[in-house]
């Protein structure tokens, strides 16, 4: 997601497993190791919901409804924020997984599916197959 608020003159698709768009809501003991306390501007500079607003091309979130490392929570707080802005999206929100999207549970082919259709789509402009019309 920071490539396409960052550096769209380079990224244009993206997608993003269970991220954390906004260090000022993760472990606060992690990232206070690399991020220093008390909180600064640094948490602002690097935050994808404060950032929201500068997405260009696109992106794809994916988050695990019961991911116990990354509160999903964060991607919420993004998709507020890109919804405010008025920012295209798509959201794939898998329910009982956890921060591995699709691999708890052991179906990562729908998951991956997903992620290169979304490629496919957004990269080689090529449409994709209907799976559902497929037998």
């Amino acid at each position: 997601m920071s490539a396409l608020e960052f550096h769209p003159e380079f990224y244009k698709v993206a997608v993003a497993y269970a991220g954390c768009y906004d260090n000022r809501m993760d472990k606060i003991s992690w990232n206070e190791q690399w991020m220093g306390w008390p909180l600064d501007a640094s948490y602002a500079k690097s935050s994808g919901v404060d950032h929201a607003k500068n997405l260009q091309g696109h992106i794809l979130l994916v988050v695990g409804e019961l991911d116990m490392n990354v509160d999903p929570a964060s991607t919420m707080q993004v998709v507020n924020a890109l919804i405010k802005a008025r920012k295209d999206f798509d959201l794939l929100v898998a329910p009982n997984e956890g921060h591995g999207v699709f691999r708890s549970t052991g179906d990562v082919s729908y998951g991956l599916r997903r992620e290169y259709d979304f490629f496919v789509r957004h990269l080689r402009q090529e449409p994709t197959p209907d799976w559902n019309a497929l037998p």
